[in-house]
């Protein structure tokens, strides 16, 4: 908890919200953020290295994507993997491209700050 104060205070006097610090550094939930990285992993390795692109990676997402616009990108991914006539709609229609773009955009950046 003094931690907290003091990074508090020296927000505070730098000028930056101490609470709008926190909610930026975490506006991501835990599991969220594990479960990119699982799947980052599993593409790029389980090394040591691939845990810290993996790592980064995510933190480069969450710095440009809102939570909210993360999770409805993931969602139209997730369905455009599932097999059925229902599927069909996160496949091609502008409406789920538009969704997914930005998550899209984050990764690529993501890619070439950490890999």
């Amino acid at each position: 908890m003094r931690r907290f104060a003091l990074l508090s205070a020296a927000l505070a006097a730098l000028g930056a919200s101490p609470a709008g610090a926190v909610g930026t550094l975490n506006d991501y939930p835990t599991e969220a953020r594990v479960e990119y990285v699982f799947g980052c992993m599993a593409v790029n390795g389980q090394t040591p290295d691939a845990l810290r692109r993996c790592s980064c990676s995510v933190d480069v997402i969450a710095e440009i994507l809102p939570y909210d616009d993360y999770v409805a990108a993931e969602t139209v991914l997730g369905m455009r993997l599932a097999a059925g006539e229902r599927a069909t709609l996160f496949r091609g229609t502008p409406a789920a491209t538009h969704l997914a773009a930005p998550l899209r955009r984050a990764q690529a950046e993501a890619e070439i700050v950490c890999f």
